[in-house]
């Protein structure tokens, strides 16, 4: 059986709010030949196309990308539809197709196309039911004409357009809530109950419209009231260095809740690497602290990753020594990392942070690194305006940003735990106070006579 020559006729039309040509697909068996496109004429410049066929069949033949809008004719013969057609009846549970049983299998095969729905006058039940599925307009039969026809096609195009693109809008905002929820999912909450030190924290990974990237980071006190804080950076961007950020991140907390630290800790997480990842080109830097009870003290540990910058009370920002640190997790199989006792002093703030913050440009030229002495500089700055936690890390990584020229495109990830001496004697008295307070069922105990 030969394959139908598309029937064309390109006729004037009226202008179309997008300016362009249209193509319409008319889709109607009528065995007498009496249904005759109306003509389309108009002084306007743009052309409307037609396209018939004659049964479905052959619809889906002609029913190329160009199409803008099918107007088919609701009175098909249902023994002429085709079988995959009958399958998009009704779902009754009978099999058997019903009168827009067509409608259906056009609105299937055709789902960014705009469709008008074709039907004699007497069935404007029909017609409104045709809406309701899914066409944009109908048109009764006896009320047809190059005008009215001409106006219904383009209405229906831009409605199509205008619902498409609503239901795009609504899709990515269901997508914005899901990663959002993700998001929250997977970067940590910091087990700080019972410290004086104050948290903050800035993300923001460097793949466009990506969830996580490669840096992690996390913070937790341990029963003994020692806080340890952790950030690392996996090699690559991919979702697949995610991933295994957070499986490190997640393998560290549970190390360090289970009471491991140090070399015993990175040498465990080093194992957890090895098995994770997906070639052994990949490594991870990493940066651990661990905050003595009373925070004038730390121990550090530097597994390749750039060193902490420290600023106390009065004195400027300046970095914690990197010398004496092991290396990145996944080089040497028998790597040491030695721990390093670091003095705080009783007011000061830390910041970690991964290298997507330092390798920055800077200069006109843009061939020059921000380095680690340029982020000094510019948290230096910060400081001397006041500014402290999320406001703090939010200035400094705008004012990177500013010096790069634009947007970093690497991950970015920065920590930033602080302690004030003051308010840290004040938490310590407060909770002293509601320690030696008794309870009310201790008080009530002691009122009850002996019996």
């Amino acid at each position: 059986m030969p394959v139908p020559v598309p029937q064309q006729r390109a006729v004037p039309a009226a202008e179309t709010t997008h300016g362009a040509d249209l193509t319409l697909l008319v889709i109607e068996d009528d065995p007498a030949g009496t249904f005759v496109v109306p003509d389309l004429s108009s002084a306007a410049g743009t052309r409307v196309r037609v396209r018939t066929a004659r049964n479905l069949t052959e619809a889906g033949r002609l029913l190329t990308d160009d199409v803008d809008c099918i107007l088919l004719d609701l009175d098909l013969e249902v023994a002429s539809l085709p079988a995959d057609a009958r399958a998009d009846g009704p779902a009754d549970g009978t099999g058997r197709p019903d009168e827009l049983t067509a409608l259906r299998h056009i609105l299937r095969i055709a789902p960014r196309h705009a469709v008008l729905a074709l039907t004699a006058e007497h069935d404007a039940e029909r017609a409104a039911e045709a809406v309701r599925v899914g066409a944009q307009d109908f048109l009764f039969r006896s009320e047809l004409d190059g005008r009215l026809l001409n106006r219904a096609i383009r209405h229906a195009v831009e409605r199509k357009r205008a619902d498409t693109a609503q239901h795009q809008l609504t899709e990515s905002r269901l997508l914005a809530q899901e990663n959002a929820r993700l998001e929250r999912g997977l970067l940590p909450t910091p087990l700080l109950d019972g410290s004086d030190l104050v948290f903050a924290a800035h993300y923001r990974p460097g793949r466009s419209r990506a969830l996580l990237g490669g840096d992690f980071y996390d913070t937790v006190r341990t029963p003994d009231g020692t806080v340890h804080a952790m950030i690392g950076d996996v090699c690559g961007h991919g979702p697949d260095e995610a991933a295994l950020g957070v499986e490190l991140r997640i393998a560290w907390r549970a190390l360090t809740l289970a009471g491991l630290c140090g070399d015993v800790l990175l040498s465990t997480l080093q194992q957890v690497l090895e098995h994770e990842r997906q070639s052994e080109e990949i490594f991870a830097t990493l940066c651990t602290v661990d905050i003595a009870p009373d925070g004038r003290r730390a121990g550090l540990c530097i597994a390749g990753h750039p060193a902490p910058l420290i600023a106390r009370r009065g004195r400027a920002a300046h970095l914690l020594p990197q010398e004496g640190g092991g290396p990145a997790l996944g080089l040497l199989p028998h790597a040491r990392w030695p721990r390093r006792q670091v003095e705080l002093g009783g007011s000061w703030s830390l910041m970690m942070y991964t290298d997507g913050l330092i390798e920055g440009r800077v200069g006109e030229s843009g061939t020059q690194r921000l380095g680690q002495d340029g982020m000094t500089a510019v948290v230096n700055d910060r400081l001397e305006q006041g500014l402290g936690g999320e406001a703090l890390l939010e200035a400094a990584v705008t004012q990177v940003q500013q010096l790069n020229g634009g947007e970093l495109t690497d991950d970015v990830a920065v920590l930033l735990l602080e302690r004030d001496e003051s308010r840290a004697a004040t938490c310590r008295r407060g909770r002293n106070a509601a320690r030696s307070r008794p309870s009310a069922a201790s008080r009530a105990g002691a009122q009850r006579p002996p019996l």
